[in-house]
């Protein structure tokens, strides 16, 4: 379940969040999250937990997600230009294809699964746990 301060603290807008994410150190428990149709253009959602959160119709422009925890999310029609998705862990995200993936940046760092290889090699080295 998401900490419910973090998704509160979200709904306040970029930046607030950014502000708040350079305040605490801890990675935001997304987790399992209603997130559906979102405007998170420019967030800090480095490291975050986003495992099973409903990311429907929800915009990532420019968001840096490097190291989250996306495994399980729903994608389906999720918008990720430009988002950083370096060292994510992508595994067993749904609705998420080549096309959403290879307009993002460090998308081959991304932990993912074959169906998501979109030309480039996966990475070997396991993710933290």
């Amino acid at each position: 379940m998401p900490n419910d301060e973090h998704v509160a603290v979200l709904g306040s807008g970029a930046a607030v969040w950014n502000a708040w994410r350079a305040e605490h150190d801890e990675a935001p428990d997304l987790s399992r999250a209603g997130l559906r149709g979102l405007d998170l253009t420019g967030f800090d959602l480095s490291r975050a937990d986003l495992r099973g959160a409903d990311l429907r119709g929800t915009r990532f422009c420019r968001a840096d997600l490097s190291g989250a925890r996306l495994e399980g999310a729903n994608f389906f029609k999720a918008v990720l230009d430009d988002a950083d998705l370096a060292g994510a862990l992508l595994t067993g995200a749904q609705f998420l294809n080549c096309a959403q993936l290879i307009v993002t940046r460090n998308w081959q760092s991304a932990f993912r699964d074959e169906t998501l290889a979109c030309g480039a090699s996966i990475p070997d080295r396991k993710p933290p746990k």
